[in-house]
């Protein structure tokens, strides 16, 4: 138990530098109100790393009286971590694992309180079921990526997701059920921020079937500033990696000119000239957007989806040149989830050619027919 007296102005300090909030790891407990009727409240304890005390936790005989009343050796505590660390497992918790708490948590803090107003964004969450998968998207995910770039406008999401949707990806019908559902609750929840100017800045967190992400990057479009997340594997999370030097994509020009024109993008995986010729069932130009080794995981950094923004952007207007303003390509993408979303916002109608958009899906035998963009019925 503590025998000092905390000055007023070091309590206040400490009170500011913790956020208001417990220290503990993995904590972060408000310690201004109950959690649980929300009511006002002080539940916070100062807490010593070094007892003040030589007999009391991590005592010492010198730097007890030295550091009595130093905010250097104070934690806030919530009452269960104060007794954790104080009484009921003072040994599991020595002063440098306490010391680290401190300031884990006092430079995060400083950090989210540090980022300027004009870098708030508008989170955008967006899932739809991939066969039986269902879309992994949460609000803290996606706060937690942001940072330190950017923090959420509001306390609470934009969801554009159905939740448990009744469809999955290889039932008839589901491409246009969830198309439309996609677009009335963009008309509902993103439009009017769109018209009204309060929209200068998205986050885009999205995890569906790929022509679903396609459309959802075309109704954004590339005219409101946004950033794309990606979900990683390796570690599990929408934070962006660190860029990979020497990346580069590749992009191969079909060897003769048909009517039909393609264009494949294996990224995430290799889709082979017998998948497409399956599905399309004549002679057809294959344009190939690619990399050296086709994976799930290749995308690592923000670098690459900005380069594939711009890479993509020329190989539509190349496709455009070579083919003529007539033409319509069939899109068959296999791509990370943000590149998709990327797709949509890059394609622009005035620009470019109209895409039918193909989906894999292996209970219906391979590629099929989801939905077209641009295309004149």
């Amino acid at each position: 138990m503590s025998i000092s007296s905390i000055p007023e102005k070091t309590r206040s300090r400490l009170w500011v530098m913790a956020g208001g909030r417990c220290e503990y790891m993995g904590c972060n407990r408000s310690l201004w109100r109950d959690d649980l009727t929300m009511a006002e409240m002080n539940s916070a304890y100062i807490a010593h790393i070094i007892a003040d005390s030589p007999d009391g936790p991590r005592g010492d005989a010198v730097l007890s009286k030295k550091l009595a009343k130093e905010i250097t050796n104070l934690m806030l505590l919530c009452d269960v971590h104060h007794r954790l660390v104080d009484r009921e497992d003072v040994d599991g918790h020595p002063v440098e694992r306490l010391r680290e708490m401190k300031a884990q948590h006092e430079r995060r803090i400083e950090l989210l309180t540090s980022i300027q107003e004009n870098r708030k964004s508008h989170v955008i969450l967006y899932g739809a079921n991939v066969g039986d998968h269902h879309a992994p998207v949460s609000s803290q995910k996606a706060a937690l990526a942001m940072l330190p770039n950017r923090y959420p406008a509001e306390t609470i999401a934009i969801n554009l997701g159905m939740g448990d949707s009744p469809f999955t990806d290889c039932e008839e019908g589901t491409w246009l059920f969830e198309r439309e559902s996609l677009h009335r609750q963009f008309e509902q929840r993103v439009k009017p921020r769109l018209t009204n100017g309060d929209g200068e800045h998205f986050s885009v967190f999205a995890f569906a079937p790929q022509p679903l992400l396609i459309e959802l990057g075309r109704l954004l479009s590339d005219i409101p500033a946004a950033d794309v997340y990606q979900l990683h594997r390796e570690p599990p999370t929408w934070e962006w990696q660190d860029h990979l030097e020497g990346f580069e994509y590749l992009v191969r020009e079909p060897e003769t000119r048909h009517a039909c024109v393609v264009l494949n993008l294996s990224l995430s995986a290799i889709i082979t000239e017998a998948r497409i010729a399956a599905a399309l069932g004549c002679d057809h130009s294959m344009w190939t957007m690619t990399i050296a080794e086709p994976n799930n995981d290749f995308l690592r950094s923000r670098e690459q989806l900005r380069t594939f923004r711009e890479r993509f952007r020329r190989l539509l207007d190349r496709i455009k040149d070579q083919h003529g303003e007539a033409a319509v390509i069939h899109l068959f993408p296999a791509v990370p989830v943000s590149v998709a979303v990327e797709i949509g916002r890059v394609w622009m109608p005035k620009a470019h050619l109209p895409m039918k958009v193909y989906d894999q899906n292996r209970k219906r035998g391979g590629f099929v027919h989801a939905f077209d963009i641009g295309c004149i019925p």
